[in-house]
């Protein structure tokens, strides 16, 4: 997968300072992988989850460790994943996030 943009996670990274190696494993990972749909996705990260948000479109969430979440835009068709979001839990559970995309 192509992963659209790196610059995302190297910020999150600075700003989760804790969550940098999960982070980039989560990258190295992911931009080797070739998924056709979310049971793809899931065979390489099993908590990936669907999520529809407030416009009408959904998103990939994944789970890094139990302390952040990434969330993502996924393309299939065209092996791209849009780097969205790195939340900690706490941002996540508070949903303000949802009515940004």
């Amino acid at each position: 997968m192509r992963i659209i943009t790196r610059k995302r996670l190297d910020a999150a990274a600075q700003k989760h300072a804790k969550a940098a190696p999960t982070i980039y494993h989560w990258h190295a990972i992911a931009s080797k992988a070739v998924w056709s749909s979310l049971v793809d996705a899931r065979k390489t990260f099993p908590h990936a989850d669907q999520v529809k948000v407030s416009s009408g479109r959904t998103v990939t969430v994944f789970n890094l460790t139990n302390a952040y979440r990434l969330i993502t835009a996924i393309h299939y068709n065209r092996q791209c994943v849009y780097i969205l979001h790195v939340l900690t839990h706490a941002e996540y559970d508070r949903n303000g996030w949802k009515a940004t995309l």
